[in-house]
């Protein structure tokens, strides 16, 4: 309605020589009708109760920070790289491990110590660790 009244405002002319009723009618339903078409043209908006469906967390996070683990773990040393690996990605006991590494179990245990304490530095160095 204020649209309307602002049109017939803007253009008096167009109210001088003929009947104001069925001008501000037809303008009103102009308006109306653009309104509409305007709505349908473009998609429906959603509101907070969609987008709480949607998951927090994505697999792009994921894949990120997963990189970053492996170039921290690439910037280890290749004795320590081994250990981690085989201990903590492949599940390994220290017993298996030291079998699989053919060193004694005493040397896994320390190479593993010292390998999280040089890969906490890495990770901290890239942002990841606090």
């Amino acid at each position: 309605m204020q649209e309307t009244v602002v049109r017939a405002w803007r253009h008096p002319e167009a109210l001088t020589d003929r009947p104001a009723r069925p001008w501000l009618f037809a303008v009103a339903r102009n308006l109306a009708v653009d309104a509409y078409r305007a709505r349908q043209s473009r998609p429906p908006e959603v509101g907070q109760g969609a987008l709480e469906l949607v998951p927090a967390a994505d697999d792009a996070d994921r894949a990120l920070e997963s990189w970053a683990v492996a170039d921290a773990l690439a910037a280890l040393r290749p004795d320590h790289r081994r250990v981690i690996i085989e201990t903590y990605y492949r599940g390994c006991s220290v017993a298996e491990a030291a079998a699989t590494l053919g060193i004694p179990s005493g040397t896994v245990k320390s190479r593993t110590f010292y390998a999280l304490k040089a890969l906490k530095l890495a990770l901290e160095e890239r942002g990841l660790a606090p």
